[in-house]
């Protein structure tokens, strides 16, 4: 059996004209979605990701505003620049690409940050809302992992749902959306003893340890959906994810690539996020 490629490009391409559309009908009514990005520091890596979702934004229909800080900006300075960007009208989201300098507390800036401008999804008003099975923002990586399993028609109802990784950004909110599928939700993580014991029962198995290729094809359930967020850089350049692909869709019923699954689909999610902030905005009295 050879697992069925779960095409994250594609998906997300057609999510993206998606959000074209909604983007064009609220700016003929007047209100056009803006989204702020802020990039501290010189990090390659970020000032990548910054890049992509300006012109995602851009082709989108979605006004981009990047701002970009030395490293050594206060973090008073940055706290005051949010909290102008809270409070202009033009603008429904807003983005601080993390990680931050050592002398900026990342939490107090998303905490900072609007909830109802918050498209990451990382204010803690917005992870409790998401807790209670009732969110404004969905964390985008979770949420294009859910787009992802919808577009597969994966019947999570009943389904034994295994995540490995347990961060606020990915491994958390995702167990809280599987849940809130009906799934029955094991959340692995660095201290988890026997770690294939639980993954071999998975019938939707999610990977996000930023270990290459940690999860093997004999640790997968046959039959499994397996979704791979990681991304890691080897030392021929190439990239590759948490999950060893090769044996893994030997097994799996379908899976993800990397690159060209998930990391696409972050992206494609932050833009319905920032149209759903501008569509919301657009209803509240002026």
């Amino acid at each position: 059996m050879s697992a069925r490629i779960i095409d994250g490009v594609a998906l997300a391409a057609k999510i993206r004209e998606e959000v074209a559309v909604r983007a064009t009908e609220l700016t003929a009514k007047g209100t056009k979605p803006g989204l702020a990005v802020i990039l501290v520091g010189e990090n390659p890596a970020s000032a990548v990701y910054v890049r992509n979702k300006v012109t995602a934004c851009e082709k989108a229909g979605i006004a981009s505003v990047k701002e970009t800080y030395p490293a050594d900006i206060t973090e008073d300075a940055l706290l005051a620049r949010i909290r102008a960007l809270n409070d202009n009208p033009s603008i429904h989201g807003i983005l601080v690409q993390l990680p931050l300098p050592a002398h900026i507390d990342a939490h107090k800036v998303i905490e900072t940050i609007a909830a109802e401008k918050d498209v990451d999804g990382f204010h803690v008003s917005n992870a409790g809302l998401l807790m209670t099975g009732n969110p404004l923002f969905r964390p985008c990586t979770p949420y294009g992992v859910m787009k992802m399993l919808e577009s597969e028609n994966v019947n999570l109802w009943g389904a034994v749902a295994c995540v490995i990784g347990a961060s606020n950004i990915v491994g958390k909110p995702m167990a809280m959306m599987l849940l809130a599928k009906g799934a029955t939700v094991t959340l692995c993580n660095s201290k988890t003893r026997d770690m294939a014991a639980h993954t071999r029962m998975a019938d939707v198995l999610v990977v996000a340890t930023g270990r290459a290729r940690m999860i093997t094809g004999d640790m997968i359930k046959p039959g499994a959906v397996v979704i791979d967020v990681g991304i890691n850089r080897q030392e021929d350049g190439k990239l590759c994810g948490d999950v060893d692909f090769d044996s893994a869709r030997e097994v799996a019923s379908a899976i993800t690539p990397v690159p060209g699954g998930v990391g696409p689909m972050t992206i494609a999610m932050l833009l319905v996020n920032t149209v759903e902030a501008a569509e919301r905005a657009s209803t509240q009295p002026q």
